[in-house]
């Protein structure tokens, strides 16, 4: 791509690829269908249905125009200015529509004379920054007063990237590195004093012994509770228990007693059915009797009045409290902390060897890391070269001098306290992303040295400077909608035309916005709209129409020559008409307008 190839530069053979190729090309998801604004500065009601290929808007300064871009901002999560109300209104109301499957995506930003500001995704209700992290990367702005992500050195590194499809390298710089991190991360965990670890080792080897030799038992404490209260209430429960047994099975007990009854109801029963039913009955009570009598027995053999069971029980109380004290509120969790000092003291026991291992593992992926790295630079240093040939290309075509625009490899030396690789013979620092610093450079003044983009004083500069990058990039960068505002400035007649076709040639794989007051770039124009300040109900409004053919030929007359109160000469209106009628000779096609 660098330099003229028989007699084309990069510019004109792109264009010249695409002769005959319709707007369809540029018919993608999230492309801005329609915009919509209600009460915005000058614009009182506006309704804009954009085409997917190259729109333009003309019209005399101050009717408006740049207000449409500062109206998109706002759907796309831009700052509200309650100075842009209409003077008059309540709220200003700007609605955008995106192309999306399978219904379209509604944006809605309204903003208030007060300076409440509200947004709107479909019919849910988002803050501002939902708002712009959703419709954002569907649009991008490039103007004298908006800051692009052209600006951002990180996104010019993903930009060359895309454009050399480094994914898969990037992937393998990203798996070392990571790999890398995670060893590192160990290794720091390994980072303790000997002392330490000796004293550590020690307290560990401790309680894991000592929960050991406890030999505790899960629910044990409550056992020896009950046990306990029980012996310490011992004679009490013997006179009471023996008294319950007396009077259930002594001789004049209610056993006895129950079972006279029972005996006497039985001889009833043979004599008298209804007997029956007081027998059953009777039979039940001797069995509960029985049954209670039993437990009774079985409860005062269990008693325990020996004093020295009772010390027992209270020192193996002593010794589970003191244990929970210090590991846990229950013998689970005794246990538990036992385990885990076992497994600690086992691997503080193996510190020292990991450690090692790790610190050899450390310099064997860090080696893996500066491989990848150097495969990475590899290929960003001929996607550079490719880049800045292509870029450059069309900045010539655009009214610069050669070798305006190149693409800077670079990398930044480690500090002494910075993990860092070797490459090349020097230490630099590294990311997931690689080791180099990737900068889009700028010269557009012949013998003056090339800066860093961000550095570029000039709106119009900058944006024609993008557009190059986008036509070069076209294929790389997904962004649907490319808005260009004061990309003309500063240029004349010459350089217009080719900044035309540069626009032309975009459009065919995004949608692009144009602001402009060169006619020889609305000539190329996919979609052309006029936007006119006019006198309502004694108030300025903005307007705007979209032009067929003949309408534009007027607008271009009056771009290249002006108007008086007539409209347009003869002489501008042929040289209008001349105009248009090239710039659907260069494309090979007519433009379908109306």
């Amino acid at each position: 791509m660098n330099g003229r190839v028989n007699g084309l530069t990069a510019m004109d053979e792109a264009s010249g690829a695409l002769q005959g190729v319709g707007v369809g090309g540029s018919e993608r998801l999230g492309r801005l269908l329609e915009l919509s604004v209600v009460d915005l500065g000058l614009i009182d009601r506006l309704r804009l249905e954009l085409e997917p290929g190259l729109n333009v808007l003309t019209g005399e300064t101050g009717a408006g125009k740049s207000l449409l871009i500062d109206a998109l901002g706002l759907a796309l999560g831009a700052r509200a200015d309650t100075s842009l109300v209409r003077h008059g209104a309540e709220t200003a109301r700007v609605e955008a529509l995106f192309d999306r499957l399978p219904e379209p995506l509604i944006a809605v930003r309204e903003t208030s004379a007060s300076g409440r500001s509200t947004a709107r995704l479909d019919d849910g209700a988002v803050t501002a920054a939902r708002l712009a992290e959703t419709t954002g990367p569907l649009v991008e702005i490039h103007g004298q007063h908006e800051q692009s992500r052209l600006l951002d050195e990180r996104w010019q590194r993903e930009l060359l990237d895309a454009f050399g499809g480094h994914g898969e390298a990037r992937d393998r710089m990203a798996v070392a590195v990571a790999r890398w991190r995670e060893n590192r991360s160990a290794l720091a965990e390994l980072a303790v004093d000997p002392r330490e670890v000796a004293r550590r080792l020690a307290v560990v080897e401790h309680e894991a012994a000592e929960i050991v030799a406890a030999r505790l038992r899960v629910g044990e404490a409550d056992e020896l509770r009950s046990r306990l209260a029980a012996a310490r209430q011992g004679a009490a429960i013997a006179r009471g228990g023996s008294a319950i047994r007396e009077a259930l099975d002594g001789d004049a007990g209610a056993r006895a007693v129950a079972g006279e009854a029972l005996r006497e109801a039985r001889t009833l029963a043979r004599l008298d059915p209804r007997f029956e039913g007081i027998e059953a009955r009777l039979v039940g009570v001797d069995a509960d009797l029985a049954d209670i009598a039993s437990e009774v027995r079985g409860v005062l053999d269990a008693v325990d009045l020996d004093a020295v069971t009772v010390t027992g029980l209270e020192e193996r109380l002593s010794v589970i409290y003191a244990l929970e004290r210090r590991y846990g509120d229950d013998e689970a969790a005794v246990l538990a902390h036992g385990e885990r000092s076992a497994l600690e003291a086992e691997r503080l026991r193996g510190i020292e060897t990991e450690r090692a291992a790790r610190e050899a593992e450390d310099a064997v992926l860090l080696t893996g890391v500066a491989a990848a790295a150097a495969e990475l630079t590899a290929l960003r240093r001929a996607a550079a070269e490719r880049l800045s040939g292509g870029v450059d290309d069309v900045l010539r075509g655009l009214g610069f001098p050669p070798r305006a625009f190149e693409v800077a490899i670079g990398r930044r030396a480690a500090t002494p306290d910075e993990p860092a690789i070797e490459l090349d013979g020097d230490a630099v620092v590294f990311d997931a992303t690689g080791a180099d610093e990737v900068v889009f450079r700028f010269a557009p003044n012949p013998g003056e040295p090339a800066r860093p983009l961000a550095r570029i004083a000039s709106g119009g500069e900058l944006s024609r400077v993008a557009l190059a990058v986008k036509q070069v990039l076209a294929v790389a960068d997904d962004t649907p909608t490319l808005v260009f505002d004061e990309v003309d400035s500063g240029i004349g007649g010459r350089s217009a035309d080719p900044l035309g076709r540069s626009l032309w040639t975009l459009a065919r794989s995004h949608q692009v916005l144009v602001v402009t007051h060169l006619p020889q770039i609305a000539a190329h124009a996919d979609a052309h709209f006029r936007i006119a300040k006019r006198q309502r109900d004694g108030r300025t409004v903005t307007e705007v129409a979209r032009l067929d053919r003949e309408g534009r030929i007027v607008e271009l007359a009056a771009m290249l020559g002006g108007a008086g109160e007539g409209g347009p000469g003869t002489a501008a209106l042929a040289s209008a008409r001349e105009l248009l009628d090239a710039a659907e000779a260069w494309r090979g096609r007519p433009v379908v307008a109306g």
